[in-house]
């Protein structure tokens, strides 16, 4: 398969159409509500009103092809800012001007942008084609200006295909002028599943899982339509696994293209079955990584932080990973959570803690003497990531070490609540939404309120809102799998009390509710950050009226 995914090849040609399409693309406009402008008046209103400090940041960000060194001796070949992963932090400070000036020199055809996750931004900044901008074409340029006045810890990535699955990602910061937190150094952590260049790349995977699993053949060994206990309980459906080549065939690093174009079966290359965990409430995820990093490094060659013991060290973690989530504890030491997704909690000690995909969480930590093995365990999948903390002298763990933190006290984000200065006050709701997720492995059909996004319709069916509304998100899992539920442009809160968050975890056949105050005016993406399931469809635009 080459490296044109059906998004790229579609964004190019909506990119031809002009900015027209980013307001209200419709056949019969005249059925369809007149929706804000991204770039509209509205937009640059709010975005005068933030609260600037003059000072602007220019940079450039190329993405290209590059060879990676994981560590270790492991190379693969990617597409990266900078030919590294993650990219170069960027790091500002809170209502700092951010122009970034994206350079798409990706191979062939392949379009791509960068989605600011996170930040509350203006709208035709939020790098979404091709709905708040045309998607920046191969050889192309395209500059990201705007202010960033909430600190916090975020990153940026791209918002085309299942391009967040390879290295195209860096953490941003922004730091708080008025810092309350008292610590005394800072470690940026970021954590992924890596697959790209060494079992083949995110399109393959993405070709073979939305096959689904309907009419596989299991190899013709037994009865194929009566699923074993083991594999049962992953929450894939077994039963419709007639036809399945469970040989593992490709996983020799060749980059061939699934077996099942040939219609005769499907191999397992990139799907992962049996993968289960409790605190996912069951199925922990679609694909397998032969490797899970921390900071860009396998654990066999692992990232060092270097430190004095009793030093108060703060870690601002990201998961930048497309379908895996992580488990994290520190070996021999206490967490003290601070914040999720760039706002303050009140602060809760804890062995570990989850962190889905697209989820940040900042902890601080006391330093002890000796080196201690930072953990990120690829919940349901038995693999970990691991850096390391090294106040001292010692021997550094063995890259499969588990310590004993990482069944302790774990802690969500359903148990946080947030800071008293950040809290939503409480007020009527002015409109609901009831967010279902819909779909199954079987069909691979993946989408919100049972309908997949069209991108060739962007703006059908939007979840409308009005700017000064208090909206509530009803998210309703009716599937058999977590899904990491992102907002963009906005924060949100977690019932009446819980962390101010833009990405969450819903459980299997659970429902959550979220508020928000819609003070950012524009056009606005919810979907599913496991980037193979909002590629499928599980994918929603939250529009302003006009």
């Amino acid at each position: 398969m080459n490296s044109i995914n059906r998004r790229s090849v579609l964004l190019a040609g909506l990119g031809a159409a002009g900015t027209g399409l980013l307001a209200a693309c419709s056949n019969d406009a005249s059925s369809r509500p007149s929706l804000l402008s991204p770039s509209g008046s509205q937009v640059a209103r709010t975005e005068q009103k933030r609260a600037g400090t003059g000072k602007v940041h220019r940079l450039n960000l190329t993405a290209a092809p590059g060879m990676l060194d994981l560590g270790g001796g492991t190379m693969a070949k990617s597409w990266a800012f900078s030919g590294r992963a993650p990219g170069k932090e960027i790091r500002v400070s809170a209502g700092d001007t951010l122009a970034a000036e994206l350079s798409n020199q990706l191979p062939g055809r392949t379009t791509t942008s960068i989605h600011w996750h996170g930040i509350a931004l203006r709208s035709d900044m939020d790098g979404v084609p091709p709905v708040t901008q045309t998607a920046v074409r191969a050889g192309s340029d395209f500059t990201y200006r705007f202010v960033a006045d909430a600190p916090g810890t975020y990153f940026f990535h791209p918002h085309v295909g299942v391009q967040l699955d390879r290295a195209l990602y860096a953490p941003l910061i922004v730091e708080d002028p008025n810092e309350p937190l008292s610590y005394d150094d800072e470690w940026v952590v970021v954590l992924d599943d890596w697959l790209d260049g060494v079992t083949g790349t995110p399109d393959e995977a993405f070709a073979e899982l939305r096959q689904g699993m309907g009419g596989m053949d299991m190899g013709g060994s037994g009865d194929a339509s009566t699923p074993s206990a083991s594999a049962g309980s992953s929450g894939h459906d077994m039963g419709h696994m007639d036809g399945m080549d469970m040989s593992g065939s490709g996983m020799d690093g060749t980059t061939a293209s699934p077996s099942a174009s040939s219609g005769h079966g499907m191999s397992m290359r990139f799907m992962l079955m049996g993968a289960t965990s409790r605190l996912l409430g069951g199925d922990a995820g679609d694909v397998k990584y032969p490797y899970h990093l921390v900071n860009g490094r396998v654990p066999t060659d692992p990232a060092v932080y270097t430190g004095k013991p009793g030093r108060r060290v703060r870690l601002r973690i990201v998961n930048a990973g497309g379908d895996t989530a992580y488990r994290v504890a520190l070996g021999g030491h206490k967490l003290t959570i601070t914040h999720t997704d760039g706002f303050p909690v009140e602060h809760q000690q804890v062995d570990a803690l989850l962190i889905g995909m697209g989820e940040r969480y900042d902890v601080l930590v006391t330093l002890e003497d000796g080196v201690f093995p930072l953990v990120a365990l690829a919940e349901g999948k038995d693999a970990a990531g691991m850096a390391l903390m090294r106040t001292g002298s010692g021997s550094a763990p063995k890259p499969t070490v588990r310590p004993a933190e990482l069944d302790g006290r774990i802690v969500t984000a359903s148990q946080l609540r947030a800071a008293d200065d950040v809290r939503l006050e409480a007020k009527k709701t002015d409109r609901v939404h009831r967010i279902e997720l819909t779909g199954s492995m079987a069909t691979y059909d993946w989408a919100v309120n049972g309908k997949r996004y069209d991108l060739a319709d962007p703006t059908a069916n939007p979840l409308l809102v009005e700017e000064g509304q208090r909206v509530r998100l009803d998210f309703v899992n009716t599937t058999d799998m977590w899904h990491p539920m992102h907002l963009h442009g906005h924060t949100y809160q977690l019932g009446g009390t819980g962390p101010r968050k833009d990405t969450t975890i819903v459980l299997p056949k659970k429902k959550v509710s979220v508020v928000f105050d819609a003070d950012n005016p524009g056009q606005w993406m919810l979907h599913c950050h496991n980037a193979y399931h909002g590629e499928a469809g599980m994918m929603a635009l939250v529009a302003y009226g006009a």
